[in-house]
């Protein structure tokens, strides 16, 4: 287990630079990062993207730079890159947007430094320890009295003979991204014992010793996943959303949302901001949650410390939280404001071949499915008054396919 110490109570983090942000910097430029740079270039912002991968963002009428740089996977690079860039481009006193969460921990690790030529509003590395490691993130949730699912941290074989439960089982990774990019995938199941000592050993094989947790399997797909969403400030919200994930891929272990609806949902609010409150959160958050149907819990999944996938919804729903954190960073007061309930997002290039693979098995009715379109709101990447990012992901999809399994 990694020990770690809370941080502080303190004021918001110190920025460090005087005159107001010049403009915003977005890390990482698929559909997430679009969004925020439409929230801000809509708004008058000059936005630059940088990315490793190839991506839509760049397509946006709203970008006023695009710059592909050789790997965002490790922290030197990251912020040599972050550096170089901002220098080569006079981005001096502009506000830093990670997407991923290699790239939070790279820019929380390296605050201090990157501070001097950036807005961060990343916290530091005393905060974000709690959300980068799960284990980090369980123990501190246990100790708050917010339900987790059932965990063991297994470091060999020997140790699988010590959880005293029944499959099925989930193995996943404490640090996600040691994982994700070698595996493409967030979890995996396991229906017997000699499935799990298969699995175990397979994943074990990609991470550092310790980092395998195995859990209990909440039953249920995607529509029992809910998220408090947040721009956390001083121990209190000032913008809040809560939502159920209807949708997802793949449906049962999901890497990003593909149908998404604000709902009111007054526990997940105070269960998420007693965990904000402990670790002093400063800035954009989401908190994951899965409902099991065995006892009525709400249990804690996951933190993100950065936007997430759906962020974008916010914006129909009343809560631009790219802009308002952006305000934030310029000194600004920012309006406290709450996101409206039954406001519906989806992300169709991904939406539309879930839901016809779920159709194919039995398990989505199609006349529903289609139902669920017409109540939308808000789309990931289409949007009329900036079309070509759409055009460009529907080109990229095989590349998109290979790179992270879509």
């Amino acid at each position: 287990m990694v020990e770690a110490s809370l941080p502080s109570k303190e004021s918001s983090p110190a920025i460090g630079l005087t005159a107001k942000p010049g403009g915003a910097v977005v890390v990482g430029g698929d559909y997430q990062g679009l969004g925020i740079t439409r929230s801000l270039g809509r708004r008058g912002v000059p936005v630059c993207i940088i990315d490793d991968e190839r991506s839509i963002a760049g397509f946006s009428r709203y970008a006023s730079h695009a710059v592909h740089v050789e790997s965002l996977r490790h922290e030197e690079e990251t912020v040599d890159a972050l550096l170089r860039i901002g220098h080569k481009l006079g981005l001096r006193g502009w506000v830093l947007y990670p997407t991923r969460d290699e790239t939070v921990a790279a820019i929380s690790r390296h605050r201090s430094t990157l501070a001097d030529f950036f807005r961060v509003p990343t916290p530091t590395w005393n905060t974000i320890q709690w959300v980068w490691d799960k284990r980090n993130t369980y123990r501190l949730a246990n100790d708050l009295g917010i339900p987790t699912p059932q965990t063991w941290y297994p470091r060999s074989l020997e140790d699988l003979e010590t959880i005293c439960a029944v499959p099925p089982f989930v193995i996943k990774p404490a640090i996600k991204e040691h994982f994700f990019y070698a595996m493409k995938a967030k979890a995996w199941r396991a229906d017997t014992r000699s499935e799990l000592s298969e699995k175990f050993q397979k994943a074990a094989a990609q991470v550092p010793p310790g980092e395998v947790m195995i859990q209990d399997l909440i039953p249920g797909d995607g529509s029992q996943q809910f998220a408090y969403c947040a721009l956390f400030k001083e121990g209190r919200a000032i913008g809040s959303m809560v939502v159920r994930r209807a949708r997802q891929h793949p449906p049962e272990f999901g890497r990003a949302s593909t149908f998404v609806e604000t709902i009111e949902l007054p526990l997940l609010e105070e269960l998420s901001e007693r965990f904000l409150r402990a670790i002093n959160y400063h800035g954009l958050v989401e908190v994951e949650y899965k409902l099991d149907p065995r006892d009525g819990q709400y249990r804690l999944l996951d933190v993100n410390g950065r936007t997430w996938g759906y962020h974008t919804l916010g914006l129909a729903a009343g809560v631009d939280f790219p802009s308002m954190l952006f305000c934030d960073q310029a000194g600004e007061i920012v309006r406290p404001c709450r996101a409206r309930s039954g406001v519906r997002w989806v992300r169709l290039t991904t939406d539309v071949p879930m839901a016809v693979l779920e159709i194919f098995k039995g398990h989505q009715n199609w006349r529903q499915y289609l139902r669920s379109l017409r109540g939308v709101h808000a789309d990931a990447v289409f949007a009329g008054h900036d079309p070509l990012p759409g055009f460009a992901e529907l080109c990229m999809l095989p590349y998109l396919f290979l790179k992270r399994g879509f």
